[in-house]
């Protein structure tokens, strides 16, 4: 590390914010697999869109395509998963984006890990507070089927943990929320907190 030397823009993060008239944040939804993550981050990403919001939006699935190809879903492998995508987001932010990241992220200390990487109130931990019997009857890809039969090992919420925020800024159950008012709620909390204006 010591050959390698940080290397200032010229541009920075504020002006890169003001010109497109937003301030950066990073949304970051935790939860079971069929909590809602994707689908709730989807319909907010195409809201902000449509409103004209600079945005982009990370999502588990995608990003085990690319970047975490190499990963696998060991302990250890879900830690560098996070602290990659963690990375990725503050990048994002830093070119002024509103940044959607749905995650499972089941480790309480890798989401605190990704908080640190943000100035105080850009991180919002959006917690999919679905219950597990909900998010099983769902089962969009049929993988607690298969966990419940043995086929897939490490499995959150089966036979491994998952470790619920205690203080996230947004709780949303979508099994009594529809995607509309899970979407009406985020809105209304990011205009509250003066990350978007509210139209």
């Amino acid at each position: 590390m010591d050959d390698i030397v940080w290397h200032a823009h010229k541009i920075t993060r504020a002006q890169r914010s003001e010109n497109k008239n937003q301030k950066p944040c990073l949304l970051w939804f935790t939860g079971l697999s069929g909590s809602g993550k994707s689908t709730v981050a989807n319909a907010l990403d195409v809201a902000l869109h449509n409103s004209g919001y600079h945005t982009f939006l990370l999502d588990g699935d995608n990003v085990r395509h690319g970047l975490c190809r190499d990963l696998g879903f060991s302990d250890e492998d879900r830690v560098e998963n996070i602290r990659r995508i963690g990375e990725v987001s503050k990048l994002f932010a830093d070119a002024g984006l509103v940044v959607l990241s749905a995650f499972i992220s089941p480790f309480s200390s890798d989401r605190r890990m990704v908080r640190n990487l943000f100035p105080a109130g850009e991180f919002i931990e959006v917690f999919m507070d679905t219950p597990i019997e909900t998010c099983e009857q769902r089962d969009p890809k049929g993988m607690y089927r298969k966990a419940r039969s043995g086929k897939i090992k490490h499995f959150t919420g089966i036979d491994s943990p998952y470790e619920a925020p205690e203080r996230p800024e947004v709780r949303l159950d979508t099994s009594t929320m529809s995607v509309n008012e899970c979407v009406e709620a985020l809105i209304a909390y990011l205009g509250h907190r003066d990350l978007i204006a509210v139209k």
